[in-house]
């Protein structure tokens, strides 16, 4: 296990990779027994990293409010602090905002379509006489 330093400044996840696809697939009852099974420091130092990347900031929110201040402060400073107060912010209790996730979209028309080249349009402007320059 890293320690807080460490995996801030290397900017590496504190769980195992595949711990972290888990809570970010599952819905808010699955999110709490996945959250739960991680001790308090390591889920502040989770929550960290989950906000510094865009896609992850609803994670980092649902995980930040499960963790304690202390923790937070200590394995993030202010931003910690900040962190800690984002995700105890009152929200309306019909929306979580960990349900609020942006969907990824993938384009599904080719990059580029080029126009085949025409021979026949090369040669047609060679033949053209150039235009007169001289005035």
């Amino acid at each position: 296990m890293w320690s807080s330093r460490e995996a801030f400044e290397n900017d590496a996840c504190p769980v195992r990779e595949e711990l972290l696809g888990q809570m970010y697939r599952a819905n808010e009852n699955g999110l709490s027994q996945l959250v739960d099974s991680v001790s308090g420091d390591v889920r502040a130092m989770l929550a960290l990293f989950c906000y510094r990347r865009a896609h992850l900031q609803p994670l980092a929110l649902a995980v930040a409010a499960t963790c304690d201040e202390r923790d937070l402060i200590q394995a993030g400073g202010r931003a910690g602090s900040v962190l800690y107060a984002l995700a105890h912010e009152k929200r309306s209790p019909r929306v979580s905002g960990y349900t609020q996730r942006k969907s990824i979209t993938l384009s599904t028309a080719p990059l580029a379509s080029f126009a085949p080249l025409d021979q026949e349009t090369d040669v047609e402007l060679d033949d053209q006489p150039a235009p007169d320059t001289t005035n």
